[in-house]
């Protein structure tokens, strides 16, 4: 494996690799042109999902709970369960854990006011905001896709309904 200099770069077969330890500014702008692949535009799941990080299944769990009515901490634990049937059931450790998360990314926004006047005062009520609207939207359209490709292989048998 031979390496021959190229522009700032080294070529090796057929492949173009920039050094680590050049600076952005030794490179000239046309041969930074040359050596960088032109981007492609993002699809609509890579423009809102991808800034946020990887949904784990327990965040998108939490944002489809929201996604419905805003609710309190434990509401969110009982929506999920009822949803799945049981088959997920979140501990307070880690639903508050993905709240803070959910709260610091924007994803969602804790309420001031009470939905219910004889409501638990200590009770904290969360609403999905709009970013975070979209970003559960392009991880369900993404979900999609990956359930259509499973189902093109027959590993899926028909498509099950809410």
């Amino acid at each position: 494996m031979k390496l021959v200099e190229a522009a700032g770069a080294y070529h090796r077969e057929g492949r173009y690799f920039v050094l680590d330890t050049m600076a952005l500014g030794d490179i000239a702008y046309s041969d930074r042109a040359l050596l960088l692949p032109e981007p492609e535009p993002l699809s609509a799941v890579q423009n809102y999902a991808e800034p946020y990080g990887p949904l784990t299944a327990a965040m998108f769990h939490v944002l489809l709970a929201l996604a419905g009515d805003d609710l309190h901490g434990y509401a969110i634990l009982k929506e999920v369960e009822l949803r799945t049937g049981g088959k997920v059931r979140l501990s307070t450790g880690t639903l508050y854990g993905i709240i803070k998360r959910l709260l610091n990314d924007g994803l969602i926004v804790e309420l001031r006011s009470r939905p219910a006047d004889s409501d638990d005062e200590r009770r904290r009520y969360y609403r999905l905001t709009p970013q975070g609207r979209q970003v559960a939207a392009g991880e369900a359209e993404r979900m999609d896709e990956v359930l259509s490709i499973a189902r093109s292989r027959n590993l899926l048998k028909k498509a099950r309904t809410a």
